[in-house]
């Protein structure tokens, strides 16, 4: 190895060499080098732009729907309304409750409204196709739930019952279907044709019975426009599907506790409809149960986008996606605090399952 001794004489040299380079050339080099970075960040920003872009109906197909739920995860690609007033809600910390001034964060989970910090009308309000009935077990922690989130967002659809406070069903039976997995459990897209059998007194649970493949529904008409070509050159009048189904009933509940509710007689023999295997955003999973087990507000969002899709054949364009409004910026905010406190071990990137 070679070992280069650099004498006084010499080092003055270099100095004198280095003097003479003009001024004006670091400058251009650092000149051009802005030049490029400024140009890489314009470009950076337009492809940010693009991105954020979105059609105003915020456009889904039902298999884009079924794919980013299933392996990119749909918290992602929502049509939100503008979360700006939970970030500065956030950063001004837990207000009064206008109500019970009961101290919270975002809303109160005991009178089902925003606190002060956070102003109803920059609240979205979700209209949502058919009501919905929530039964909740006494034993459920208000705090935890995320059945209030149903309420805040469409609280003319929404009711929240705590067992033992249970409707009367008796004489509304063949409209309204439970949401519940077992062997007696229908698919959404079976509905129409088991509440039909149910209404004619003979619905079999027998799984070998195939259910039709046209709706057992009949699709309302509706008159023609004046300047609609399509419906002028068919001679037939536009028809809309119209299901049967009025009311869905869901039970909000750990698994353990949710034998008492489904148990009790009242419950009995209303439709029970069982919803597509999807994986859990909910950061409070239960301990030793599968991904799959859903949020109240998450099996209430997917119920819809099926009910939307597979009976009323529309085209889903997130119209139901403002049910995740505060679920979706909670779980975010809660995946970020774990990650800044380095407790996201074992937890697969973009997920916050992990269970408590």
């Amino acid at each position: 190895m070679r070992t280069l001794l650099i004498t006084s004489a010499r080092c003055n040299l270099l100095k004198e060499r280095l003097w003479r380079i003009p001024y004006p050339a670091p400058t251009i080099l650092l000149a051009s080098k802005m030049s490029l970075n400024r140009s890489g960040a314009l470009k950076e920003d337009e492809r940010n732009n693009q991105a954020t872009k979105r059609s105003p109906s915020c456009l889904k197909t039902q298999d884009s729907q079924t794919t980013t739920t299933l392996k990119e995860g749909p918290l992602e690609n929502l049509c939100l309304a503008s979360q700006a007033v939970l970030e500065r809600a956030q950063k001004q910390g837990r207000s009064k409750c206008p109500k019970c001034h009961s101290s919270r964060m975002f809303y109160c989970y005991t009178c089902y409204i925003p606190v002060e910090t956070v102003p109803t009308g920059e609240i979205p309000i979700v209209k949502l196709p058919l009501k919905i009935d929530i039964i909740k077990h006494p034993n459920e922690t208000d705090g935890k739930s995320t059945a209030v989130h149903a309420k805040l967002l469409a609280p003319e659809d929404v009711t929240i019952y705590t067992y033992p406070c249970i409707p009367d069903y008796e004489d509304t039976r063949h409209e309204i279907a439970l949401i519940f997995p077992g062997a007696n459990s229908f698919a959404v897209k079976d509905i129409p044709w088991s509440l039909q059998k149910k209404r004619q007194g003979h619905l079999s649970h027998d799984k070998g019975e195939e259910s039709p493949t046209e709706p057992a529904f009949k699709a309302a008409k509706l008159e023609p426009d004046n300047d609609s070509s399509l419906d002028a050159a068919d001679g037939h009048h536009r028809e809309k599907s119209v299901s049967p189904l009025k009311k869905i009933v869901f039970i909000d509940s750990t698994w353990n506790q949710t034998k008492k509710i489904i148990t009790d007689e009242r419950l009995q023999g209303l439709l029970q409809i069982e919803l597509k295997s999807r994986k859990t955003h909910f950061w409070r999973h239960q301990k030793g149960k599968p991904d799959t087990y859903l949020s109240t507000i998450e099996a209430i969002y997917y119920f819809l986008v099926d009910y939307h899709t597979e009976l009323l054949k529309e085209k889903y364009e997130g119209q139901y996606d403002n049910l995740l409004f505060f679920f979706s910026f909670m779980y975010k905010l809660i995946k970020t605090a774990r990650s800044s406190a380095g407790k996201e071990s074992g937890i697969p990137a973009g997920d916050c399952t992990k269970p408590e």
